[in-house]
């Protein structure tokens, strides 16, 4: 059971960096909020750059917690959670357990 958790902390380990950028909070929050954003109206919300947002969005689609619509020319960026919720369900009960077994 501590090698399955452990499986599952690692595979967590790019969604756990993801989160713990304050920028890239910001930039959850406001996708959430607004459903789905451009590059443009992200960097016109927050206090960083267009190359920085488009460096934390990158980090973020690879991390799988947010998805992309292309739209001709445009990129229109969402959140896409459900990989990382069920991930933190899996987490979460398979602690639980760990610690029900002592």
């Amino acid at each position: 059971m501590a090698e399955e958790t452990m499986n599952l902390f690692k595979k967590g380990m790019p969604i756990f960096s993801i989160f713990q950028d304050e920028n890239r909070q910001k930039i959850i929050l406001l996708l959430c909020k607004n459903k789905e954003l451009t590059v443009n109206q992200i960097t016109d919300q927050l206090n960083l750059s267009r190359p920085a947002v488009s460096h934390h969005l990158k980090l973020m689609l690879d991390a799988k917690v947010i998805a992309v619509n292309k739209v001709g020319k445009k990129r229109f960026y969402r959140v896409s959670l459900d990989d990382t919720v069920q991930l933190l369900k899996e987490l979460t009960i398979s602690l639980e357990k760990s610690i029900s077994s002592k």
